[in-house]
């Protein structure tokens, strides 16, 4: 392969994202500077937090530019590097590009050199040992502040981030009930993660009641992964001095030009409960232990991992599109096509 297989954004979107906003192209590929690296992606993380970047307008990053290569986490292994202190062979985590090789530098966002241990798939860098994993057990303990005997909740329990939380939550000691959006997702998170309750909220009509029917002291701890309608109905089953995780708000992802209201609010004071967003990146300093305890839960079988992985670079608009319609269950990624090897 002498050619750079890209993926890039065509036009803004606004609403659903669906593959014709983005394009393909095949550019040279990139020589590193003093200084840098080359790396050869291996994995795409496949992350709801990519819509917001697509829109051209500014949030916690800056917006992909029309025409400019879709960003997004990476894992890699590095085959030129212009720094001592990474060699060949190298495995990196970054958030590089949606790209068969990007150049990067030890300054650059979530740069952060893996040791792989040994029968550890490389994907799961991305998943249950890379962002969502991490920021599942980050928020539990650092914004949760989970004890055994509590009562957790969290919605898009089938996803990356939410079917972590449950099974770390589990592992705590806690009660758990995760919200989902079909049969088929509920049956998951019980029967093969070991939640003690799911509710489908596109049955349960009362998600409150639903919630209170299996939680009938109150929830301790509100894992959010969704905002909207569950955000507003799980206001009212906190417990007084709850504590609710603000990680994601997918429900306003495909509609922020009209988002949906929030009417429970006053629930914030009535119940005093404790509010708080986070972002991963601000708690760097956690993930070494947060990566150490996850990955020996995993060894020991403890915590379960689930992929949806689409191969081929050419078909990760198509599976970005799915992971936004709410297709997918557990982690889901891109593996890059490496039937031709530079």
């Amino acid at each position: 392969m002498n050619q750079n297989r890209q993926i890039t954004l065509l036009r803004h979107v606004q609403g659903n994202p669906t593959p014709e906003h983005f394009g393909y192209v095949e550019s040279p590929i990139p020589e590193p500077g003093e200084g840098e690296i080359l790396i050869r992606n291996l994995y795409f993380s496949l992350e709801p937090a990519i819509r917001g970047w697509l829109e051209g307008k500014a949030n916690y990053f800056e917006p992909i530019p029309l025409n400019g290569v879709v960003r997004g986490p990476t894992v890699g292994r590095v085959i030129k590097s212009n720094d001592p202190a990474y060699r060949e062979g190298d495995v990196i985590f970054c958030m590089n590009q949606w790209e068969d090789y990007s150049v990067c530098s030890v300054e650059s966002i979530l740069f952060e050199k893996l040791n792989p241990k040994e029968g550890v798939p490389l994907s799961y860098y991305v998943g249950p040992l890379g962002g969502s994993g991490t920021t599942a057990y980050v928020g539990l303990h650092e914004i949760g502040h989970i004890k055994a005997g509590q009562t957790v909740v969290v919605s898009a329990a089938a996803g990356a981030t939410g079917s972590m939380v449950g099974q770390i939550a589990r592992m705590r000691g806690c009660r758990v009930i995760g919200i989902v959006g079909s049969d088929e997702k509920a049956n998951m998170i019980v029967d093969e993660f070991g939640f003690d309750g799911a509710v489908n909220y596109n049955t349960a009509g009362d998600i409150t009641a639903a919630v209170m029917a299996l939680a009938p002291e109150g929830v301790d701890i509100y894992f959010d992964n969704v905002g909207g309608p569950i955000l507003n109905a799980m206001l009212l089953a906190m417990k007084v001095q709850g504590r609710i995780v603000c990680c994601g708000m997918i429900s306003d992802y495909n509609r922020t030009e009209n988002p949906n209201p929030i009417t429970n609010l006053w629930e914030v004071v009535a119940r005093q409960l404790t509010l708080q967003g986070f972002l991963l990146f601000t708690y760097h300093d956690k993930v070494p232990a947060a990566q150490a305890q996850l990955a020996e839960w995993i060894a020991a079988g403890d915590i379960r991992v689930a992929e949806h992985i689409t191969r081929g670079i050419a078909k990760a608009p198509q599976a970005f599109c799915e992971l936004m319609s709410g297709k997918t269950k557990g982690k889901a990624l891109v593996e890059v096509d490496l039937t031709e090897e530079a």
